[in-house]
């Protein structure tokens, strides 16, 4: 499989199909996400991208939302405090697992034998807590760190990566650079507030122009309320020239896990999609909280 017949469908104007939550609908299943479940439930999550292939999505996340070795290090005061307490095979634990995340998803896909083309999308978010731009590294350390992930899931069978609820231009330029540097195709998906801003006072405007000349495949919006990504979109559709896309969240962040709540039932959720599509956005999919339900409703916006 490949990114090319997602590649033709966007370059025609049609409309792509990205799947919905990974990590809360772990926990929906009434499995806990603290370790991804890779390694220990992979049957769970192989499941859920065969369920959101059989929605109709025709690109699957992998579940990867910041699996890389600056989360793991954080639990430890330092290296030596992590030798001295640490597992013994905590070296190759962060690269193993990515590359656990893009195998299920393609064996998901492979499981699924969905009548459409289906890509693999290494989903990897900032090196920093998502909402936090005041954390992250310097470009140079991010360019470093983002090269070891992406090129681990790349080389077990990504079709493009899914930068996603990036809250700076600085952390996207770093790994859309590396992509570039890979071969592999690249979306950047920004969250922002209800302005349609992002969480550095950059604007939309600011982000198109910075990532466009450098070749990003498409940009989006994710991890916000629906309100929050309408009005990012149509920031963005104001200056972008490349395929835009959008998938909001929806119920409430309750630290460490997710809240769920019920205003946007399926169809509902197709609505506000719908106004996406009209403002310009082709890729629809689901952050957090959204389900193959809603995945399956969008199938109507094609």
């Amino acid at each position: 499989m490949s990114y090319e017949p997602i590649h033709n469908k966007l370059a025609k104007g049609q409309t792509v199909l990205l799947d919905g939550a990974i990590g809360t609908e772990i926990l929906r299943r009434d499995v806990t996400w603290a370790d991804h479940q890779l390694k220990s439930r992979p049957d769970v999550v192989r499941g859920i991208h065969r369920d959101y292939i059989r929605a109709g999505a025709e690109v699957v996340s992998t579940n990867s939302f910041q699996l890389c070795r600056r989360a793991m290090n954080s639990h430890f005061r330092d290296e030596a405090h992590r030798k001295h307490i640490g597992p013994a095979d905590f070296e190759s634990r962060v690269p193993d697992l990515l590359a656990a995340s893009v195998r299920l998803a393609v064996e998901a896909r492979k499981e699924a034998a969905a009548p459409h083309a289906v890509a693999v999308a290494a989903a990897v978010t900032t090196l920093e807590w998502c909402f936090r731009p005041d954390l992250a590294p310097s470009e140079q350390q991010a360019e470093k760190e983002y090269e070891e992930i992406f090129g681990v899931m790349k080389d077990a069978g990504a079709d493009l990566v899914l930068l996603e609820t990036v809250n700076s231009i600085a952390e996207a330029r770093a790994a859309l650079g590396v992509t570039q540097r890979l071969g592999i195709p690249c979306w950047i998906a920004f969250v922002c507030d209800e302005q349609g801003v992002l969480f550095t006072g950059e604007t939309m405007a600011q982000a198109a122009a910075a990532l466009e000349p450098m070749g990003v495949t498409a940009l989006l919006v994710n991890c916000a309320p629906p309100d929050d990504i309408t009005a990012g979109i149509r920031a963005l559709g104001k200056t972008s020239k490349v395929p835009l896309g959008g998938y909001a969240h929806i119920g409430r962040f309750d630290p460490p896990e997710w809240m769920f709540t019920t205003e946007y039932p399926p169809a509902r959720y197709r609505e506000v999609a719908g106004t996406w599509k009209q403002t310009g956005a082709r890729i629809l999919g689901g952050c957090c909280g959204t389900t193959p339900e809603h995945i399956a409703a969008l199938q109507q916006l094609r």
